[in-house]
């Protein structure tokens, strides 16, 4: 099989305005992402998608492989999606790009999972390591099955501890996707669904329309960077310990 790894990169972010070109260590984050998920060697082909020249300019200048893409995309995923469609590939990661300390462990997991062909998709989940980020709504919550399938994914804690026993293991939702390239290509097109649209998390889609979520668990924490603040915890982080 033939495994491709996409990063979407966009310049608009509400929260952090050109956060990708941000600098983390002397190197823009998304250096620091292409560069830690091409090193982990488990893909044939890695690409930043952007819309934006002054990212493809950076990541050219580094020697990365950069794909200009269409400004109208809603998603990650939309944008990821044309990319792919004429791409030679079996496997696409969607691999956040501002994840500046992605690991090769999880992604690794990841991969070995699509040795199943009923495997269409697949993501990571971490057992939450501080019980009072479990209430933290931007902490993504998942439930699932015998199986490792994602029943549910919610900004609530979920199940919800009716008689208060503390005999459960809460997983958090890490933003790393793999698909089979026809599971994507055919997920672009649903619409959203009123889950997806009730919780804002796009991987409701999947499920609403019965298309599984395979989950992996990693003892990895999917550090991103969604503010200034979160780029000066990552830089301590790379540092050293925090103060």
């Amino acid at each position: 099989m033939i495994f491709a790894a996409v990063i979407p990169a966009r310049y608009a972010s509400t929260r952090f305005p050109g956060k990708p070109l941000a600098l983390l260590q002397g190197k823009t984050i998304i250096q620091h992402v292409f560069e830690r998920v091409k090193a982990s060697g488990l893909f044939q082909d890695v690409i930043v998608a952007t819309d934006d020249d002054r990212i493809a300019q950076v990541v050219q200048s580094f020697g990365g492989k950069c794909q200009m893409t269409s400004p109208n995309h809603q998603s990650g995923s939309d944008r990821i999606a044309e990319v792919i469609r004429d791409l030679d590939c079996d496997v696409i990661f969607n691999v956040q790009g501002d994840e500046p300390m992605i690991e090769t462990e999880p992604l690794a997991k990841l991969k070995a999972v699509f040795s199943n062909p009923e495997v269409l998709a697949a993501s990571l989940m971490s057992p939450f390591s501080d019980s009072k980020v479990l209430h933290d709504i931007n902490a993504v919550k998942v439930v699932i099955d015998n199986n490792m399938n994602a029943l549910y994914f919610s900004r609530s804690p979920i199940p919800h501890d009716r008689d208060g026993s503390g005999d459960f293991t809460y997983f958090r939702h890490i933003g790393v996707y793999a698909y089979r390239k026809k599971t994507l290509l055919d997920f672009i097109t649903l619409p959203p669904g009123k889950l997806e649209q009730t919780e804002k998390l796009e991987q409701l889609r999947l499920l609403e329309n019965d298309i599984p979520i395979r989950m992996v668990e990693t003892a990895y924490q999917g550090i991103g960077i969604d503010t200034p603040e979160d780029l000066i915890r990552v830089e301590k982080l790379l540092s050293g310990p925090l103060s």
